[in-house]
């Protein structure tokens, strides 16, 4: 009998609801669910490839103690007894936790409280202070506390919707699915695109405003005084709502026009028509993501955000407000319990006597945290100056996320005692750990997640635990039980946690803080499991419903007024004669923060599977990087060698790299160790988008591609890319020197079995080998070696993993690396959901299909998560336009 659990996807901060079906033979399928208003049943290609993610190869399965399997309470002793000596002989500020937004909110509440009420210290921080601590500052320095105003609905209701920073086409592909439709619904919707790069967003949009980076500021002072200069402010809402205009506006006012065309480097057509646009439109929704709070001004740039929704009185109404769009699956319910350094449990204020009071009352607890912990970055830093002499790290990885990863790896390197809980065995981080303990991954653990929009999900378990792994609130407690908080801690399920949390929220509230889901204090463990999606807040005797804030005011700053934030330009430019390039890191669409569990999926890594850089075709060609050629980037932190990707929708002078990959995937592609670990002073958010670095051809003897049966083992090579295919496994690679016996090589690195003779080719003349080894009618490996990037069909090779080899000719066919006239080369996926080529799309366009639904309704592709839309409208177009020629 199959088994239908709902649960909700544990990728980005959209929070869709998914189902997952378990079938009689254990096999999982996954879906939308239709019912959940944060998706209505879509999921994007991450979220629809879930079931290919779930497998145990590569699962840490039981504790480890310096690389030995050990049991749960040797391990478990061992971290408590060198927390507490630590604590007994440096004091509590040589501890530090470093978790995730990963976490469910009940392991983020355990660990939360364990360190700032037990153990009296706030050093506990978390990777979503790298994606959105920016929007937490700027929200409590305007509004009193960290609110997200509006609600999904309004990007569907606004009739102006500004994306700045936001690549949403990428990285929230269903909220961006939701506005495209809107759009086509109501075709006099406008939609503004901010962003340096043309993303596949920007394909979307009646205006691209190309803007330098890091001059958001400037572009959004500027409009503050556009719309004070155009009595475009709502002065009754300013009047008996807010305060500090006149400085907001004696600040922007500094900004003229000219000089907001001078940093920003738009044209003043496109400036005029953006102001136009806002001051004109009603209902306005300004949707920023990383590419406003990864910066060294990031919180600047949010409240010059917010100061033009609270002149204007934009906030709170439907179709209207600013909208952080998180990162992360439980970014929000990370911050809800206080999982940042410098925030407190349920919205309360670190920094608050009566909230610090109120907490450790509620909690019972012997101690209190009274200042601020380290951020992650400074948290680092005192890892590496041996002031923090244990750590702990939950659901993340460090060494390829953090800036200047690679002293971020020395630190804890060097750290007395690491202990990483995590659910793969080995990551770049887990290799430094003296203990590792196994957790539970997505389908196997159990709790809730809060979304952007304010809306709790639960997410369910609907696998069995594999090995020894353990919940990372079970560890938690375990660990405080051991170290004599026993009472404190004596959770036996999620949902005892969750009830505590609801009632915290509604302790002493009475409407003074925004977070308070009192309705939920006392929540039996069934009526827990039933928990339907729901927003907060919703205090005790309030039925559910959907929420706004601020429209008649009622800000959480004592005077119940918001504030205008005095912002003002600062100087944007860190490029210099060493350094000429600006370096933009991101996401990309089908792989998850550092590929720990996306890149176990063969469809997901189809689309873009190596590490890349993309610039602009004068800078390649001014640098001396052909197409497909290898792109080193360098700053004074590391280095990266990664594949160029020339393409015109890059600025000249800028990079664009993706922060996924990482030591497991690749040779030197660790993006994060070229970035500096230069934050926002008000944040502590690192600025991961505006890198000065040098960029210079890689220069190799030879370019090889190879797909095999067997994971290769360390490649020998300048450069290698590794990425899981259908079958098996495809490996881009580069050698910088030759080898004497390529056969040889391939035999170490491909695992083939004694006896196995290759079938192939050496060009002398051309440099050309190809390899291809056959166990009976099955390939084993096959090697492609040449002088220039190897023009080779991948889709078409990777097929032959798959293909019954006994025909010699399909052998010699595979030698001469392309397909027969009865085997047609589908190209470079483009579909991921669908597994669609680009070689498929151009057949169908000259067929007839002259449109992206005309595709779709041939190919299916862009029908699921439509991600890919934009690039298809782009084969099309390019086809078309080539026939009229």
């Amino acid at each position: 009998m199959k088994k239908a659990v709902k649960t909700t996807c544990p990728y980005c901060g959209v929070g869709c609801g998914v189902i997952a079906t378990v079938a009689e033979d254990g096999g999982v399928s996954v879906r939308g669910d239709p019912d959940h208003p944060s998706n209505y049943g879509r999921l994007c290609s991450k979220g629809s490839a879930l079931a290919e993610t779930i497998d145990l190869d590569g699962r840490l399965l039981h504790p480890e103690i310096g690389g030995r399997q050990a049991s749960w309470d040797e391990a478990l002793d061992l971290v408590a007894g060198k927390f507490a000596a630590a604590i007994a002989e440096h004091g509590p500020d040589s501890v530090a936790f470093y978790v995730s937004g990963q976490l469910l909110t009940e392991d983020y509440y355990v660990a939360n409280k364990l360190m700032k009420g037990f153990f009296g210290s706030a050093n506990i921080d978390t990777n979503s202070r790298l994606c959105m601590s920016s929007s937490v500052a700027g929200h409590r320095r305007a509004f009193g506390a960290d609110t997200v105003p509006g609600t999904y609905e309004d990007l569907e209701l606004a009739d102006l919707v500004i994306l700045t920073g936001s690549n949403l086409a990428w990285c929230h592909p269903v909220l961006y699915q939701r506005v495209a439709a809107a759009k086509e619904k109501r075709p006099g919707m406008k939609i503004v695109v901010i962003d340096p790069r043309r993303t596949m967003t920007a394909d979307v949009a009646d205006l691209h405003l190309a803007i330098r980076p890091d001059t958001d500021v400037a572009l959004f002072a500027g409009l503050f005084s556009h719309l004070v200069s155009n009595n475009a402010v709502d002065q009754n809402y300013v009047a008996a709502h807010t305060s500090g205009f006149a400085d907001a506006f004696a600040a922007a006012g500094t900004v003229s026009f000219g000089e907001v065309l001078e940093r920003t480097g738009l044209a003043a057509m496109q400036l005029r028509e953006f102001y136009r646009l806002f001051t004109t439109t009603e209902k306005v929704v300004t949707c920023y993501s990383q590419g406003v709070n990864q910066s060294s001004s990031g919180t600047d740039k949010v409240n010059a955000i917010l100061n033009c929704h609270l002149a204007t009185g934009r906030i709170g109404r439907p179709g209207t407000g600013p909208f952080s769009l998180t990162g992360q699956p439980n970014a929000m319910g990370g911050r809800e319990v206080g999982g940042l350094a410098n925030m407190l449990a349920a919205h309360m204020a670190l920094e608050d006597a009566g909230d610090r009071d109120r907490v450790r009352r509620f909690w019972g607890s012997p101690v209190i945290a009274e200042k601020p912990g380290l951020k992650a970055v400074d948290l680092f830093r005192a890892v590496a100056d041996g002031s923090i002499k244990a750590l702990w790290i939950m659901a993340t990885n460090p060494v390829v996320s953090m800036p200047d990863a690679d002293a971020v790896e020395a630190a804890i390197r060097a750290c007395p005692f690491v202990v990483v809980s995590d659910v793969l065995k080995e990551t770049d981080t887990t290799r430094n750990a003296h203990v590792l303990m196994p957790s539970l991954g997505w389908g196997e653990k159990s709790g809730t997640v809060t979304n952007s929009e304010r809306r709790i999900s639960r997410q369910r378990a609907f696998l069995d635990a594999p090995g020894e792994a353990r919940a990372d609130w079970w560890q938690l407690a375990e660990v405080a039980r051991r170290m004599g908080f026993a009472e404190d801690f004596a959770y036996a399920a999620p949902s005892e946690i969750f009830s505590e949390h609801a009632a915290l929220s509604a302790f002493e509230n009475a409407g003074s803080r925004d977070f308070d889901i009192g309705a939920h204090a006392g929540l039996a463990e069934d009526a827990y499991d039933g928990l339907a999606p729901f927003q907060w807040p919703q205090p005790a005797g309030r039925a559910r419903a959907e929420t706004r804030f601020f429209a008649d005011g009622g800000f959480y700053h004592a005077d119940g007024k918001a504030r205008f934030v005095a912002v003002e330009p600062t100087e944007t430019n860190r490029t210099d004669a060493d350094h000429p390039f600006t370096l933009n890191t991101g996401r990309i669409r089908d792989q998850w923060h550092t590929m720990t569990r996306t890149g176990k999926s063969a469809r997901l890594s189809s689309h873009i599977a190596e590490p890349f850089a993309e610039l602009h075709p004068r800078d390649a060609m001014e640098i001396g990087v052909g197409n497909a050629g290898l792109v080193e980037i360098e700053s004074p932190q590391g280095r990266a060698v990664v594949r160029a990707l020339i393409t015109g929708r890059q600025a000249r002078g800028s990079i664009f790299a993706p922060m996924h990959w990482n030591d497991r995937f690749a040779a030197k592609a660790r993006i994060d160790a070229v970035v500096p670990a230069v934050t926002d002073r008000f944040s502590g958010q690192p600025a991961s988008k505006n890198v000065a670095v040098a960029a210079r051809p890689f220069k190799v003897r030879h370019y090889g591609f190879a797909v095999s049966q067997a994971k290769p083992a360390g490649p020998d090579a300048a450069y290698w890319a590794l990425a899981r295919a259908e079958g098996g496994w495809r490996l881009e690679l580069a050698f910088t020197a030759p080898q004497e016996d390529w056969a040889g090589w391939c035999r170490r690195a491909f695992a083939i079995p004694d006896g196995v003779e290759p079938l192939g080719y050496a060009d002398a003349q051309t440099g050309d080998i190809r390899l291809a080894f056959f166990d009976g009618p099955r390939l084993l490996a096959a090697f492609f070696l040449a002088r220039e990037p190897v023009a080779v069909a991948r889709n078409w090779a990777i097929a032959q993993l798959t293909t019954d080899h006994a025909n010699l000719r399909k052998r010699f066919a595979l030698v001469a690396g392309r397909p027969g006239a009865d085997k047609a080369d589908p190209g470079a996926t483009v579909c991921a959901c669908f597994s669609v080529g680009v070689n498929q799309i151009v057949a169908a366009v000259r067929g007839g299909c002259h449109s992206v639904e005309a595709i779709g309704k041939t190919l299916d592709a862009g029908t699921n998560c439509g991600s890919c839309r934009a690039e298809i409208r782009g084969i099309v177009d390019g086809c078309l336009a080539a026939a009229a020629e």
